[in-house]
């Protein structure tokens, strides 16, 4: 059943991740969510757009998902983050193209940011995977 575009896309995203043992040796399945950085390794999804497309043929609707997976890790600094974000874009990569009545036609990561620690005596290292996908549903 379709949600709303991002978190249905949302919800592929963890599943791909949570079912991908490169990731799950790295990160904990329940530290892949959506929310805080509160507990550590952690992929975070947050910052989701959504633009309605339109219809397509056969009573189907189209939108374009735009969601942002935020690698956190404290370990190894940027080591550990750099590991945690390649199986994560490997993942993403494999991901399926339809998962619970959603089908996705395009699916991109155009960029991914690694942010320098604003507090280096903590050790973090965070960054950013851009995820773009146009995703498609039925009613």
């Amino acid at each position: 059943m379709m949600i709303e575009p991002s978190v249905s896309l949302q919800t592929a995203l963890r599943a791909a991740l949570i079912a991908d043992p490169a990731v799950t040796a790295l990160v904990q399945p329940e530290h892949i969510r959506a929310g805080r950085a509160d507990r550590f390794p952690c992929v975070i999804m947050s910052g989701a757009t959504t633009e309605y497309l339109g219809r397509a043929s056969g009573g189907q609707h189209l939108a374009r998902v735009n969601l942002d997976l935020h690698v956190w890790a404290v370990e190894d600094g940027p080591d550990t983050a750099k590991a945690i974000g390649f199986a994560v874009s490997r993942a993403v990569i494999a991901m399926p193209d339809a998962q619970d009545g959603v089908d996705i036609d395009h699916l991109d990561q155009p960029r991914t940011i690694w942010l320098r620690d604003v507090q280096p005596e903590l050790s973090y290292t965070h960054g950013v995977i851009e995820i773009e996908a146009v995703i498609r549903w039925r009613d």
